[in-house]
């Protein structure tokens, strides 16, 4: 739908509507628990707030350039990335299941990504979706640090508002520096895809986040995110008819397995509490 969005509106006139939508929708529902969470939790919602509209913003911004099952293979290394920074940032020993998978994720990637003729002709599409699952994995050790704390329902509605602030605010900014002109065709697939992707992938999506890592630990939510680049590479293929090549689908699948491997096999130790160390959220952000 994003793709298809993409045709009829520039990224940030996209995502300002998108994030906008799911605003609207998430203040009935969630206004009044803004009471009780007072200044540090409006801080706390901001911060993942920061990471949502990075991983968004790139995300967005790179499917103009790339194929959306590739999007969204790339972006499924923010699973790998979950436990690795845990481990790095948060004095905790890196299991060597979580390295091989990483290896085996990074692998992946370059097949995906690169294309035979080597670095020079690669994609700056896939780049940017890179740089989007560094910032959903921050995303992830986000909510699983102040999920706990502060109640889920406020921390959707400000990480939600927030983004929807940047988009807003990047409009007019990237026009005055020429980087992209704001663009916007009202047609059929661009209203039902800003509904869609407020209302549902948004508004929803992240209330049942928010709200079920509370009950889990950030490792347990990255392992059921593996799903996403599956469900995301079977709809392209039914939709836009893409074929993977050989190379690329040997770079899905070490990516996928080397999610697996690390998520399955190695997380144990960082996935017994479901609340990471405080000073690991610090230095990752």
């Amino acid at each position: 739908m994003v793709k298809d969005a993409l045709a009829d509106a520039s990224v940030f006139v996209f995502l300002a509507l998108r994030f906008a939508v799911a605003t609207v929708v998430l203040i009935p529902m969630y206004g009044r628990e803004l009471r009780t969470v007072g200044t540090r939790g409006l801080r706390a919602g901001a911060l993942i707030g920061c990471c949502m509209f990075g991983g968004y913003a790139f995300q967005t911004a790179g499917l103009k350039l790339t194929t959306p099952s590739k999007a969204a293979f790339i972006t499924g290394f923010f699973v790998v990335l979950v436990p690795v920074l845990l481990a790095l940032f948060g004095s905790r020993r890196v299991p060597v299941w979580v390295w091989l998978g990483a290896l085996s994720a990074f692998a992946g990637l370059y097949f995906l990504a690169v294309p035979p003729s080597g670095l020079a002709a690669l994609n700056r599409g896939d780049l940017l979706v890179l740089a989007c699952a560094f910032m959903f994995a921050l995303h992830v050790i986000g909510i699983g640090h102040y999920t706990v704390r502060y109640p889920p329902g406020a921390l959707t509605l400000i990480q939600v508002a927030t983004t929807a602030l940047f988009t807003i605010l990047c409009v007019p900014f990237f026009a005055s520096i020429r980087a992209e002109q704001p663009r916007v065709a009202w047609t059929l697939g661009l209203i039902l895809a800003v509904i869609g992707t407020g209302l549902f992938a948004t508004a929803l999506a992240f209330s049942v986040q928010v709200w079920a890592q509370q009950y889990t630990s950030a490792n347990h939510a990255a392992i059921i995110f593996t799903l996403e680049p599956v469900f995301a590479g079977l709809t392209s293929f039914v939709f836009y008819h893409e074929r993977l090549g050989a190379r690329s689908l040997a770079g899905a699948a070490l990516i996928l397995g080397g999610i697996l491997v690390a998520e399955l096999l190695g997380p144990a130790p960082a996935a017994e509490s479901s609340v990471p160390p405080a000073e690991t959220v610090q230095h990752l952000t």
